[in-house]
C-alpha cells in the first residue's frame, strides 16, 4: 500500500504510534489497552496502519489477565481493514499471509462476533521449502506478527526445518544493522523451538533492541519475543 498522508500526518506516523501502543500494552505499562483508542474508526488512516501492523493490533488480547474486554469498537476497527484492504487475485504470497493472519487473530482474539470474520484465505507455503536462506530471511521477517502463539501453526511447522536458516538471516541483519528484519527474524526463532544456542539470540535480540529501539516496530517484536516466549532480556 502506498503511503497517504490526512493533513501532516503520514501513514507511517500513525502505524508507528499504534506499534508504540501496542509494546507498551504487552510491557503491561499504561493504561488498559483497546485497539479502537490507537487506531479509531473516524481516522481515515486506521484502516491502512492496521493492515500493516496485521495481527499484531491484537497482540495485547493474546496476554492471559488482560486488562479490559474486547469492545464493538475495536472489532469495527478490524472489520473496516479486512474489507478496506483484502488481498487481490495478484497480491503477493506475503500480503497473503499477513492478511490470513490478521483473520486468525480476529477470530483467536475476538472471539465474541467469530461468525461475522471471514474465513482465512488460502496461502501458499511452497516458498519455505524452496527459497533460498536471504530470501526465506526477507520473506519471514515480513512476517513476525503471525508469530504469535498460536497462529499459523502450519507455517510455523514448515519453518522449523529452516531454523539454521533463519539464524543466518539474523546474524546477517545484525551485520548490516537491518534492525528490523532482525527483530522479525528473531521473534521468529523466539517461537520455533531449537534456535541454534551457538546463536545467542537472547542476547542477540538485547542488541537489536538497543541499536534500533528507535523504530516502534522493532520495539514491537523484541517486545513481543520477551513476552510470549520469554526471549531477549
Amino acid at each position: 500500500m502506498a503511503e497517504q498522508t490526512q493533513g501532516a500526518v503520514p501513514l507511517s506516523a500513525v502505524i508507528a504510534d499504534a506499534a508504540t501502543g501496542v509494546a507498551l500494552a504487552l510491557r503491561g505499562e499504561g493504561g488498559p489497552y483497546a485497539l479502537s483508542s490507537i487506531l479509531r474508526q473516524s481516522d481515515a488512516l486506521a484502516p491502512a496502519a492496521l493492515r500493516v501492523l496485521g495481527a499484531d493490533a491484537l497482540a495485547p488480547y493474546a496476554v492471559e489477565q488482560r486488562g479490559a474486554p474486547v469492545g464493538a469498537d475495536d472489532e469495527e476497527v478490524v472489520r473496516q481493514a479486512l474489507t478496506a484492504y483484502p488481498p487481490g487475485a495478484d497480491a503477493s504470497e506475503i500480503s497473503v499471509w499477513s492478511y490470513r493472519g490478521l483473520v486468525e487473530a480476529s477470530h483467536a482474539f475476538l472471539p465474541g462476533s467469530a461468525r461475522h470474520w471471514p474465513p482465512p484465505p488460502e496461502a501458499a507455503a511452497g516458498w519455505v521449502g524452496a527459497d533460498p536462506w536471504p530470501k526465506l530471511s526477507h520473506r519471514v521477517s515480513q512476517l513476525a506478527a503471525l508469530a504469535l502463539p498460536g497462529l499459523a501453526p502450519g507455517l510455523a511447522e514448515q519453518l522449523t526445518t529452516r531454523t539454521d536458516d533463519l539464524a543466518r538471516g539474523f546474524v546477517r541483519a545484525v551485520r548490516r544493522r537491518d534492525w528490523l528484519q532482525a527483530a522479525g527474524l528473531g521473534r521468529w526463532l523466539a517461537r520455533l523451538p531449537d534456535a541454534p544456542q551457538t546463536l545467542g539470540l537472547d542476547s542477540g535480540l538485547a542488541f537489536v533492541r538497543q541499536m534500533g529501539g528507535g523504530d516502534p516496530r522493532v520495539a514491537l517484536h523484541v517486545v513481543a519475543a520477551q513476552r510470549f516466549y520469554g526471549r531477549g532480556w
